[in-house]
């Protein structure tokens, strides 16, 4: 029987497999994609998501409420013209009628109570919370971006490592082929190693939609056209920088930075300006006028006059005094209250539970390599040698096959986990703490 090696992958060569699995498929896919690293396709989605390009916009609108704010109220002009002979009557002794008279008049309101500065106030309460929102949609924009980013990795791995493991399945059709032309083995069992390659082929295009569908949707969160060139390039596990901080050290340097938090806080001072203006505007305003009359004359019976008045004026609280926007402020103050306590232990849930997740992971692939990678490599190479040398059947080379990709598949999925943590960890504080 003659010699015939099957194409295998060593443990090395495993790993670095995975490792450089985009640049493998950037030298043997297509048509130039367009290549970019993570940490750019989140600060493209800073800059083109639809999304947040939209909550921008609240910036602007809240600057506008500040303008608003500040402004005073206009002063009133009245022009009036009395007593006009229009309609021909003819004014006299007998009937007394006139004498025409023309006025103006300017009245000007006087808000009381602080009414501007606490209208200011909530305008800038209300700027300070919307750059606060804007930044904790950049915070789960990134969280989105980098989880669809650790998407596209995990499922190019996966392409590169069924791909090659495709290649094992198809040297093995043809190596039977050749064995069983041959006589060395039956012809059925050629066509199960057949069955089996084409069972395998099938895995891959179900491989190539999932990296479809996890491009597809990170072409959404950055804008880009359905049918812009798209790959992530870099490794999928995170770079290993030693231990992150303790649970509790993240916990509070969450409460001091999470943008929602601060937003919810601003949310309260805005209700308690809020609460400062009904109150204000529950005191009545004064309204100051003067005017200027000048009396023309008729036919001599009156002469011409001018004269001044002033005027002051003031409603009468007798039935609205601004109660009901009073006790809606102030319910909306406490529910403000309880709903910033509700989120500072829903951060400190959000940290801990990051927290032990990318512990459990990272342990996870420290197991996977220190006590899988190298077994199920040196099984799988050796089930294929000893199958080519006649030596075992083809179900135990198809049952080591499976073990290693098994492994292989375990140790893509536990790096994607990993990686997911980690940015589950800096999206629960607030800031990158883990690279």
């Amino acid at each position: 029987m003659s010699h015939i090696r099957l194409a295998g992958v060593t443990a090395g060569g495993a790993l670095c497999a995975l490792v450089l699995a985009p640049q493998l498929i950037a030298q043997t896919g297509g048509a130039h994609p367009s290549l970019i690293t993570l940490e750019q396709a989140v600060d493209e989605a800073v800059q083109r998501n639809l999304d947040l390009l939209a909550r921008r916009s609240n910036l602007t609108i809240a600057d506008a409420a500040m303008i608003t704010a500040r402004l005073r109220p206009n002063p009133v002009a009245s022009f009036g013209a009395d007593h006009l002979d229009l309609l021909g009557t003819g004014f006299n002794s007998i009937n007394n009628g006139g004498p025409p008279e023309i006025s103006w008049r300017v009245d000007l309101p006087i808000e009381r109570g602080g009414k501007r500065a606490a209208r200011m106030a909530i305008a800038v309460a209300i700027k300070s919370a919307a750059e606060a929102d804007f930044a904790d949609a950049v915070r789960s924009l990134r969280l989105d971006v980098t989880m669809a980013c650790v998407d596209v990795l995990a499922a190019q791995a996966t392409r590169v490592l069924l791909a090659q493991n495709l290649r094992s399945f198809e040297d093995l059709v043809r190596v039977n082929v050749t064995r069983a032309s041959a006589g060395s083995i039956p012809r059925f069992e050629a066509t199960r190693s057949e069955v089996a390659m084409l069972q395998f082929r099938t895995t891959v295009r179900r491989a190539d939609l999932g990296l479809a569908t996890a491009t597809a949707r990170l072409r959404a969160l950055l804008g880009r056209a359905p049918n812009d060139p798209l790959e992530i390039v870099g490794g999928l596990r995170p770079s290993d920088q030693g231990p992150i901080p303790e649970v509790d050290e993240l916990e509070a340097l969450a409460i001091d930075v999470r943008p929602d938090l601060r937003s919810l806080q601003l949310s309260q001072a805005r209700s308690a300006a809020d609460l400062r203006l009904q109150e204000a505007l529950g005191i009545i305003d004064y309204t100051v006028g003067a005017e200027y009359r000048r009396q023309q004359g008729a036919f001599g019976i009156s002469p011409r006059s001018n004269s001044l008045g002033f005027f002051f004026s003031a409603p009468l609280p007798l039935f609205n005094r601004n109660e009901g926007e009073i006790a809606r402020a102030t319910a909306e103050s406490d529910q403000v209250r309880l709903q910033l306590e509700a989120r500072r232990a829903q951060i400190i849930a959000d940290v801990r539970t990051a927290y032990h997740e990318y512990e459990t992971d990272r342990d996870l692939v420290a197991a996977i390599e220190h006590d899988l990678l190298t077994p199920a490599t040196k099984v799988r190479d050796v089930a294929a040698y000893t199958y080519a040398s006649g030596g075992s059947t083809l179900l135990e080379w198809l049952d080591a096959e499976r073990a290693f990709n098994d492994t292989m598949q375990s140790y893509v999925d536990a790096q994607a986990e990993l990686r997911r943590a980690s940015s589950k960890v800096n999206a629960a504080v607030g800031m990158e703490v883990v690279p």
